[in-house]
């Protein structure tokens, strides 16, 4: 099996004791739906409904295959697929034959790729033909220096004996038993939400994920007559778990797929599929606004709309709902386990300037102060975690874990948070995205707020650039809507009563603001614009 990090045993005994951890396994939500309503829909994927026994048949097929070829549970497998039907009979399949997958973004290249096979070791592979690394066979045998017997099996691939789609097709195979691993042992990998270096792998149990799940899809309200509109990449621990489409399949409701958060594609799929429901990042928020502004008939059937995956600028959550004709949801997680929502009950001014509170009333938290003491309500500090879903330890990194967590298993985020008296957190900053001007420090996502509350500001990034005498400046990047000056700015900034310090000491205009694979500003590549000079100063 693949070692992993435990709970102590003293919580490990009262999760259990206070039903939370339930002892099943994370493909059960399928199973029970494909036997009480194998007709309802589960995954709509372009002109393909997919119902809850194709779902059930198809990934029962691929595990039996799987165990027929010689993979056994606690084997390893490296997945890529893009938002496509397959994913999740995939995921559903590895499940069931205890196989524990590692699911890469589709915009993951070679490094990534080959940094998760060496870690790994996988005893299984399955790609899309249509991903550049895989278009021949080539990368693949490059990786098989890591696992020289890895079975290979490609999406798209016409050759049947490799192909994923013949492994999935046909009846289950007589006399198959599903083996999934312990409830409380490692059912798969997510990965770290870092934007830099390659993503550290966190194991995530049967038992804590599943909890994280059920919780969350009672929290949003899900039902079989949700529609969840999947349009950010599949294996994105927000879309899921939170409730994500693993909360759906739990509900028993229909993901639909989309390749991209783009409005005009995912307008078109609201209006003909009755979406009820959407999970996006700020920035995907940002395109759609100012498409509904245009036009938001295609809107009608959309309830919720959840913003997570990166803070929220106050400002621009109070203009979804007039805009976009729905409910806002304000999510603020991590695929290390903590989960923040605001409860769909809450009142606005709640749900507009805090990024929720914690699932369980047993997510321990605590807003730490640079002396190392816990800070009182109010008070910003770094924020620290243990809990039922909560994970004790990245996957092979003992050091990086002696910095993570302290003797008592508490999870130091690198969150910079706010907590309410009642308990919901807001999000200030990151450690590692403060700017350190001449000893002052400069949270980036405040002053980023305050920028985007201009109204000719459509996005705002904050980043560090060196200075000899300072150590440190900052540079304000602006997506702008209309014309606007940097001295405009300043004085906006001005306006909102912030320290001389926190004034950007340079700004500068660019058409869009470059993204990470999963939706947040890529600071990494604005600093190295920085470092170019290849924008001309406002």
């Amino acid at each position: 099996m693949v070692e992993f990090t435990p709970w102590p045993e003293a919580l490990a005994d009262r999760y259990r004791e206070l039903g939370y951890w339930i002892g099943r396994p994370l493909h059960h939500a399928v199973t029970r739906q494909a036997q009480e309503r194998p007709k309802a829909i589960a995954v709509i994927c372009g002109d393909r409904r997919i119902d809850y026994g194709e779902l059930h048949r198809a990934s029962s097929a691929l595990a039996a295959r799987l165990q027929a070829a010689g993979l056994r549970p606690g084997d390893t497998a490296l997945v890529q697929l893009p938002n496509v039907a397959e994913f999740y009979m995939v995921f559903t399949a590895l499940m069931k034959a205890g196989i524990v997958p590692l699911n890469a973004l589709f915009t993951h290249r070679r490094t990534e790729l080959s940094a998760y096979a060496e870690q790994i070791r996988p005893r299984l592979l399955i790609a899309a033909r249509e991903h550049e690394l895989f278009r021949d066979d080539r990368f693949a045998k490059e990786l098989r220096r890591f696992s020289p017997d890895m079975l290979t099996l490609f999406h798209g691939e016409l050759d049947t004996g490799h192909s994923l789609q013949h492994w999935l097709a046909g009846p289950v195979p007589q006399g198959f038993d599903e083996t999934p691993t312990c409830p409380d042992s490692v059912a798969f990998f997510q990965l770290s939400g870092g934007s830099t270096g390659t993503p550290k792998l966190i194991p995530r149990t049967h038992d804590d994920y599943d909890y994280s799940i059920r919780e969350s899809a009672a929290i949003c309200g899900l039902t079989p007559e949700t529609r969840y509109l999947c349009a950010m990449p599949a294996p994105h621990n927000y879309l899921m778990s939170s409730p994500g489409a693993l909360g759906v399949f739990h509900a028993g409701g229909t993901v639909v797929l989309a390749a991209n958060p783009d409005p005009a594609p995912c307008f078109d799929l609201i209006r003909r599929h009755r979406v009820t429901m959407a999970a996006l990042v700020p920035s995907a928020v940002l395109l759609w606004l100012e498409a509904a502004e245009r036009d938001n008939s295609a809107l009608a059937s959309l309830q919720l709309v959840q913003v997570g995956g990166a803070s929220f600028a106050e400002a621009t959550a109070r203009r979804v709902p007039g805009t976009l004709g729905c409910t806002l949801q304000q999510v603020f997680g991590m695929a290390e386990g903590l989960v923040n929502y605001t409860r769909l009950d809450d009142p606005a001014e709640r749900i507009f300037t805090t990024q929720g509170r914690p699932i369980s009333p047993d997510d321990e938290v605590r807003v730490i102060g640079p002396d190392g003491h816990d800070l009182p309500d109010g008070k910003a500090g770094l924020l620290a975690v243990r809990g039922p879903y909560t994970f004790r330890g990245y996957y092979r990194s003992p050091e990086h874990n002696a910095r993570s967590f302290d003797a008592d298993g508490f999870y130091f985020t690198g969150d910079i948070v706010e907590r309410t008296a009642d308990g919901y957190l807001r999000v200030v900053g990151r450690v590692k995205d403060q700017i350190n001007r001449g000893g002052e420090k400069i949270a980036a996502e405040e002053i980023e707020h305050l920028l985007q509350r201009h109204p000719a500001v459509h996005a705002a990034a904050l980043v560090a650039m060196g200075d000899a005498r300072l150590g440190e400046r900052s540079c304000a990047f602006i997506v702008a809507r209309d014309n606007i000056k940097a001295a405009d700015l300043r004085r906006h900034l001005i306006a909102q009563g912030i320290a001389e310090y926190k004034l950007p000491d340079r700004v500068r205009f660019i058409e869009q603001m470059p993204l990470t694979p999963v939706g947040k500003t890529d600071k990494v590549r604005l600093r190295e614009m920085l470092m170019r000079e290849d924008i001309a100063c406002a």
